[in-house]
C-alpha cells in the first residue's frame, strides 16, 4: 500500500449528499477482486451516457459532459471534496479500490459511512472529517478557482488552502500510523514474519502428525 504523508492535490467537488457505494462502482463491475482496474468505471452511471459493462472499451464510450470529472479543469485531481454520508450504502470495498484506482488520495466530506470510512484506511486512502460549514467553504473556493489545490499534511493532521487557512482534522492513531506507512491489513501481518516461521517451525516438531 502506498504511504499517505503530504499531498498537495487538486480538488474535485462532488456536490451531492448521500452518495452510496453503487453510485461510486455499480455493481455489474464487482466480479474481479484484483483491487486495480476500477478507476475507469468509477462513478459509471454518472459519468458516461451509456450502460458500463465489464471488458468495455471505455476510450470509446459517451462521456457525460455535465458530470462534474469530465470537466477538463478537474483532470488529474487527487482530492475529492464531498457532501454528508459519502460511502453510504452496501459495504463493498471495490468503492476505495475505485477511487483510489481513479487517483484519489483523499476524501474530504462532513461525514462517511462507517464501513466505507474503515475500508478507506486499508486501501490507502485517507477520509478526513471537517465541519459541514468549512466544507461548503472549500466548495465555493474551489467552485471560484481553478485549479484549486489542498496541502494535506497527515502527520499534522491538517488541511490547509491557498489563502492560509488551516483546518484540522481527527484521526484515529493506529490507522494513521498505517497510512503514514504504507500497511495494510497483510503489511501489519508481514511485520510478524520471524515470529510466524519460528511459531510453524516449534509446531512441526511439537505436533509433526499436522504436516504429514
Amino acid at each position: 500500500m502506498q504511504p499517505f504523508t503530504r499531498l498537495d492535490g487538486l480538488v474535485a467537488p462532488l456536490d451531492r449528499a448521500n452518495v452510496d457505494t453503487d453510485a461510486i462502482i455499480p455493481k455489474q463491475f464487482l466480479k474481479s477482486i484484483k483491487r486495480t482496474g476500477f478507476g475507469p468505471n468509477a462513478f459509471d452511471e454518472w459519468r458516461y451516457l451509456d450502460h458500463g459493462e465489464p471488458g468495455m472499451d471505455n476510450s470509446k464510450r459517451p462521456l457525460n459532459p455535465d458530470f462534474v470529472l469530465n470537466q477538463s479543469r478537474y483532470q488529474g485531481a487527487s482530492v475529492l471534496l464531498a457532501r454528508e454520508n459519502f460511502g453510504c450504502g452496501s459495504s463493498r470495498e471495490h468503492a476505495p479500490w475505485a477511487l483510489e484506482d481513479y487517483g484519489f488520495r483523499a476524501i474530504i466530506a462532513p461525514s462517511f459511512a462507517d464501513i466505507f470510512y474503515n475500508n478507506c484506511f486499508k486501501n490507502g486512502l485517507l477520509p478526513i472529517v471537517l465541519p459541514a460549514e468549512v466544507v461548503e467553504q472549500l466548495f465555493r473556493e474551489t467552485d471560484a478557482a481553478e485549479g484549486y489545490r489542498l496541502l494535506i499534511d497527515l502527520e499534522a493532521q491538517t488541511v490547509a488552502t491557498p489563502d492560509g487557512d488551516v483546518f484540522a482534522f481527527e484521526v484515529d492513531a493506529e490507522r494513521k500510523h498505517r497510512l503514514l506507512h504504507g500497511l495494510d491489513d497483510i503489511g501489519i501481518t508481514l511485520r510478524f514474519t520471524d515470529q510466524i516461521k519460528a511459531y510453524e517451525a516449534r509446531r512441526k516438531q511439537e505436533a509433526p502428525w499436522l504436516f504429514a
